[in-house]
């Protein structure tokens, strides 16, 4: 069993920079225009090769209601005529992208996310599923981790029953925080109750997990109110947590701007909140996976993490890291290979090209060999909390504290901190330093000093 994750407020205050999250490296930051469709297809021609496996992330981007704190490419509308255009252009790239890849590719994992993508009505979401099964190989004896993102108050026992009877086996609910003054705060009033009622439907329904998605940090939060949301959840027993820092960064989404800044707690009031959290669920059994993640000790990632195959991609912490990642929908990511590209994150812009039968990507970023190995190193560190350098050195045919050489003044004060062991052989981030693992992977990234920070949310 990993060790417990130890609490240094001093070591905090010190290392708590503005960084990226590594659902990528290189980061998104870092795409450019150059890459277009011409890279896509023929990196789908090499998949269609390999005959690799296939994940899916599905873009929904219609809210019906505003959360001030969101930060998510979404549409603000009650108009539910909006979703039918947006999903003829969606099935267009759909059997666009499908004819590049074999047929029988396995699709291991498919994640519906946005927005609301229960803001589709149950005919809307049959209409969808059915597509996909028909242009990719979805699997139907209910092994694949096929998760959708739920919203309890746009969701009911009916529709829980659809998405079960689709196939979903996972399910993601936004709570954010449970006291009445800060959901006013933040414009998203969801009761326990609401929640308690998807999470038993889920439940009867028998899908497979459920994460819970909590934010510390939001306007009118106190260290005491969100220990009382914390607490219960823990009595919710999901069998994952999501617990984020929120980033206010009004000048870069509009929506925060209609947050009072004065409301916001301190810096020192989020540390207890966080401090607080952590005590809580781990005093309630749930192991920390990293960067705000939490598990239960049986579920998948809490065993991937033992067993030290824990991945990381755009849809984060994952057992499906092999698989190529397609991203469909207005701004969606994929990682096929060493490609990363990304749609428009303009919606008419999305929907104007795919009308023209042309492919949306605007953006993205081919990975080159010191690319790919900082990217291994990464990606040890932000899972599995250690780094064999034989791994690096056998899969890259590098010496590695030769490679790095330029980058150890900085690790053994960092070793000297107490934040890692810096051995002969292997990089281990210790218990003090697992909260701060993202500024270990800083060390490592090429580009990090090439963009200004505030691009980026500080470590904790």
């Amino acid at each position: 069993m990993l060790d417990a994750i130890r609490w240094d407020t001093d070591l905090i205050r010190r290392y708590d920079l503005a960084g990226p999250r590594y659902t990528s490296y290189p980061t998104a930051v870092q795409f450019n225009s150059q890459v277009g469709t011409f890279d896509l297809f023929h990196a789908l021609r090499d998949s269609r090769k390999a005959q690799r496996p296939l994940s899916l992330y599905v873009h929904v981007p219609f809210c019906a209601n505003i959360c001030y704190y969101c930060a998510c490419n979404k549409v603000i509308t009650k108009d539910r005529g909006r979703a039918q255009p947006y999903l003829q252009r969606l099935e267009q790239e759909i059997q666009l992208i499908a004819c590049h890849l074999d047929p029988t590719q396995k699709v291991e994992q498919l994640h519906f996310g946005g927005g609301t993508p229960t803001f589709l009505s149950h005919d809307e979401l049959r209409q969808l599923m059915a597509h996909l099964r028909k242009h990719f190989n979805l699997l139907d004896d209910d092994s694949g981790d096929y998760g959708i993102e739920i919203d309890p108050r746009e969701a009911d026992w009916s529709t829980m029953g659809l998405l079960r009877e689709l196939g979903f086996n996972r399910v993601s609910i936004g709570l954010q925080d449970l006291d009445p003054a800060v959901q006013r705060a933040v414009n998203r009033l969801q009761s326990l109750e609401e929640t308690r009622a998807v999470i038993d439907a889920a439940r009867t329904l028998q899908f497979r997990s459920i994460n819970i998605d909590l934010i510390y940090g939001l306007p009118r939060q106190t260290p005491e109110n969100f220990a009382r949301t914390v607490e219960e959840v823990i009595r919710l027993q999901p069998d994952r947590l999501s617990v984020f820092n929120y980033a206010h960064l009004p000048e870069r989404f509009l929506p925060q701007r209609r947050i009072n800044s004065d409301e916001l707690p301190t810096p020192a009031q989020k540390l207890e909140m966080l401090q607080r959290t952590i005590e809580q669920l781990i005093g309630a059994g749930y192991r920390y996976i990293g960067m705000d993640h939490f598990a239960l000790p049986d579920d998948e990632l809490a065993i991937a993490q033992e067993e030290s195959t824990l991945q990381r991609n755009f849809q984060g912490y994952t057992t499906h890291g092999h698989c190529d990642l397609i991203g469909l929908g207005v701004s969606a990511i994929s990682q096929i290979g060493d490609l990363y590209c990304q749609n428009s994150s303009d919606l008419n812009q999305y929907q104007n090209t795919l009308a023209s039968m042309q492919l949306a990507t605007s953006r993205g970023l081919l990975c080159n060999a010191d690319d790919r190995l900082r990217r291994a190193v990464i990606q040890q560190l932000i899972c599995n909390f250690s780094l064999e350098y034989a791994d690096i050195e056998q899969a890259f045919n590098i010496d590695f504290q030769g490679y790095f050489g330029e980058l150890w003044p900085q690790l053994q004060d960092m070793a000297k901190d107490g934040l890692i062991e810096l051995d002969r052989d292997r990089i281990t981030i210790l218990p003090a330093g697992r909260l701060l693992v993202r500024s270990v992977c800083m060390v490592f990234d090429a580009y990090l000093e090439q963009h200004s920070r505030q691009r980026f949310s500080r470590v904790i």
